[in-house]
């Protein structure tokens, strides 16, 4: 014979069958739902990589490692060679880092250390929104109203100063002064990269406990020792993630970059003189090319993936680094 408090447990061994059955289903669903996301992102990536290394094999083929050591890119008698365009890549995107990193940590610190409170919302705000400027108008801009401000107030004054002096005179002298090229170009992308790395930078210094702040500032520490030795060695893995992710975006910013990098095919000592990108090539080119030049244009697309791999690769060793210190 049952009693009350038996019948009360039986029913609710029942109920909790009956729920964790459903439940059991549903948990298998997600599951097989998150494992098909993850497999259909690498199906993706597979797939890209495959389709670029099947189109630029014929130019790796037909010119071998000569392909990555050649500055030609000849038309007319189908020599291509894709040295110009990576140097082109890896000087803007550096550029780029060694002006928009130090605005955007600076930005990040003011905003979470020393803007006042009713000023710090509308200024992330502005920052932001600068994220969301399409990436032509930052072209546009640069082209038409920057580079003729550039040429006219800064490559000409130095380019008459630097010139004859050694080292400093081939590195900023600038032979047709129009105001575009690969200097013009980093500018542009760091002004693009600011918004990307000054946001995710404000975040994780935002998320630094307070305590740890209040305690140095107890000690007698100066603001820009609290910034040193408390903010930014607690945020440094975010802050490299954040720089790596603005190196990604300039690595492979096509339209902005296409109209102030000059597109020209030829290696210069001066970050003045135009030059020409990975992406800036295959925007300008892609349209018409055909045979052997369509081929080399899926090879430097090839070339593109493996410098943005590499990247991440190092991205990924630098966290590392930065959690284990």
């Amino acid at each position: 014979m049952t009693t009350l408090t038996d019948q009360i447990a039986l029913a609710d061994t029942r109920g909790v069958a009956r729920r964790q059955g459903p439940s059991r289903g549903g948990d298998a669903v997600f599951r097989g739902a998150a494992y098909a996301s993850a497999l259909l992102v690498l199906l993706v990536l597979a797939g890209i990589l495959g389709s670029i290394l099947y189109g630029g094999w014929p130019a790796f083929r037909e010119f071998g490692f000569g392909f990555l050591t050649s500055s030609a890119w000849n038309i007319g008698t189908e020599q291509y060679g894709a040295l110009v365009a990576v140097i082109g890549t890896l000087a803007s995107a550096l550029l780029a880092l060694v002006i928009g990193v130090p605005i955007s940590l600076g930005i990040a610190i003011y905003l979470t250390q020393l803007c006042p409170g009713w000023a710090r919302k509308p200024v992330g705000m502005t920052i932001e929104l600068l994220a969301a400027v399409p990436s032509i108008i930052y072209g546009m801009w640069g082209l038409f109203i920057f580079a003729p401000l550039f040429a006219r107030f800064v490559q000409v004054p130095v380019s008459n100063l630097v010139e004859g002096m050694p080292l400093v005179g081939t590195l900023f002298y600038a032979r047709v002064p129009s105001g575009v090229g690969i200097l013009t170009a980093g500018i542009i992308l760091a002004i693009m990269i600011v918004p990307f790395v000054a946001s995710i930078a404000r975040d994780m210094l935002d998320q630094i406990p307070t305590i740890l702040r209040e305690s140095a500032y107890g000690i007698g520490c100066t603001t820009w020792e609290v910034v040193r030795h408390v903010l930014v060695p607690q945020a440094s893995v975010s802050i490299i993630g954040a720089i790596m992710l603005g190196l990604g975006r300039a690595l492979g910013e096509t339209m902005a970059v296409t109209f102030v990098i000059g597109n020209a095919n030829r290696l210069s000592a001066s970050i003045f003189d135009p030059g020409s990108t990975i992406a800036s090539r295959i925007a300008n080119e892609f349209n018409e090319a055909d045979g052997m030049q369509l081929n080399a244009l899926m090879a430097l697309g090839c070339i593109l993936f493996v410098i943005t791999f590499i990247v991440l690769i190092v991205a990924r060793l630098l966290t590392r680094r930065a959690k284990v210190a």
